[in-house]
């Protein structure tokens, strides 16, 4: 394999506290040398040159929590089309969630996802598998078949889990494993019908509401119950305030809980729902501007610990219904580090915590052969514009489904080149 030299780079890369000029050295799929301050290093006779020209590079990106329609719903994305999409977002590696038909719960269906990622993926792809059989909540699937199988993380995908005597025992019997357990956190009695966020909005558009509390409500009550286990408990997307309180008190317990939250909750509110754009009924539900801003401020402080994109496709059959009748969940991989990008552009979170938020940190929970670009890692990355500006558009979305919530909005920074074991996977047309 060629050797790749990157030079006029500026390097983040939170794993080694690095933000700053510099060249690095790609031989045989890895990082072989890097140099701070300036260009250098001298390439191999044969090398290929990428002048990075000043803009920034990344470690490739690590999604932790990606739906796709593959097996079963292949029209709504197939793991190909999954793959793509991330590769024009700097995504180098995503975790795909369960859910879907059937639902990854046996060895076979592990198999499957790693044997199809092999065959047709651009990125990697890493397989979840359900903590319950059928995401019923009752029997527990066989947790170290599943690992030595290829799943990274466990989780029953959509579904809070509701009997807490099987999370209880879920958590314990991960832990022998080292396996981490990720669960939504809402209360499904509390959230029956809604559709959005309970409040003054919801009511003047005349839409059944979601209340916090069902939130905050299924989160004390699963921290208590990873307290009690001493298990490895990751909320997977949290909301509201209280929600962020509660996970920074059970930290300071230095107790094995992490928690994330979606691009969505970051850098949108209840508001941009407007006059029932569809796109935007999400899950968690979009919730007010106080705690969009206390989000950020957790994301910032760390105790929100990751940022996923929750990419969930839905095609027009889906979609395309009055808001209460429509499905929740929004496609974001190709979006993820533009929309990131804002809270940096507004100094409300450090470039290179977003940087960390965004891939070191996944990698790290995870266990996940990501998220860093030391000597002897594998050159998974991206080369960003952080002041690129372009416009969302539908019709340009790789993803086979294009419901985007940020159709039509502004961004201002671009993956221009991303790199998978120094293999380039994806270049932005000029």
């Amino acid at each position: 394999m060629a050797s790749t030299l990157i030079k006029n780079a500026h390097l983040v890369d939170p794993s080694q506290g690095i933000d700053g000029k510099a060249s690095l050295l790609i031989e045989n799929g890895k990082i072989a040398d890097i140099h701070l301050g300036g260009d250098a290093i001298t390439a191999p006779d044969g090398s290929q040159i990428i002048d990075a020209k000043g803009n920034y590079v990344f470690p490739g990106l690590v999604d932790a929590r990606v739906h796709t329609g593959e097996p079963g719903s292949e029209h709504r994305e197939t793991i190909a089309s999954a793959s793509a999409a991330a590769a024009s977002g700097g995504v180098t590696s995503f975790i795909m969630m369960p859910d879907t038909n059937p639902i990854i719960d046996e060895v076979s269906l592990v198999d499957y996802v790693r044997r199809a990622a092999r065959d047709n993926a651009l990125v990697n792809v890493y397989p979840s598998a359900a903590v319950t059989k059928g995401f019923e909540g009752k029997e527990l699937t066989e947790f170290g078949l599943l690992q030595e199988a290829g799943a990274v993380m466990l989780t029953d995908g959509h579904n809070s889990f509701k009997n807490p005597l099987t999370l209880r025992r879920a958590l314990t019997y991960a832990r022998d494993f080292g396996l981490v357990i990720s669960a939504e956190t809402q209360d499904q009695d509390l959230a029956a019908n809604g559709v959005m966020n309970e409040g003054l909005t919801a009511t003047h558009l005349g839409l059944s509401g979601i209340p916090r509390e069902a939130e905050i409500i299924a989160l004390e009550r699963d921290l208590r119950i990873a307290a009690l286990s001493k298990g490895n408990y990751h909320a997977a997307k949290l909301s509201t305030s209280t929600s962020a309180e509660a996970i920074a008190r059970y930290k300071d317990d230095d107790l094995n809980i992490t928690a994330g939250v979606s691009i969505n909750s970051l850098t949108l509110n209840e508001n941009d729902i407007g006059r029932y754009r569809t796109f935007l009924r999400l899950s968690p539900p979009l919730r007010t501007e106080d705690d969009r801003l206390s989000m950020i401020e957790a994301l910032k402080n760390g105790t929100l610990d990751i940022i996923v994109s929750s990419h969930d496709p839905h095609d027009v059959d889906t979609k395309r219904h009055p808001f209460a009748e429509a499905a929740s969940g929004a496609v974001g991989m190709e979006t993820l580090l533009a929309a990131a990008l804002r809270l940096h552009h507004n100094d409300q979170v450090p470039l290179s915590r977003i940087i960390e938020a965004l891939s070191t940190k996944p990698a790290k929970i995870f266990g996940l052969d990501a998220g860093t670009l030391k000597k002897g890692a594998k050159a998974d990355l991206c080369i960003v514009d952080i002041d690129a500006p372009w416009v969302c558009r539908e019709a340009e979305l790789k993803s086979r489904s294009k419901n985007t919530p940020f159709e039509g909005e502004l961004f201002s920074g671009k993956v221009l080149q991303t790199l998978v074991e120094g293999n380039t996977i994806h270049t932005e047309k000029a």
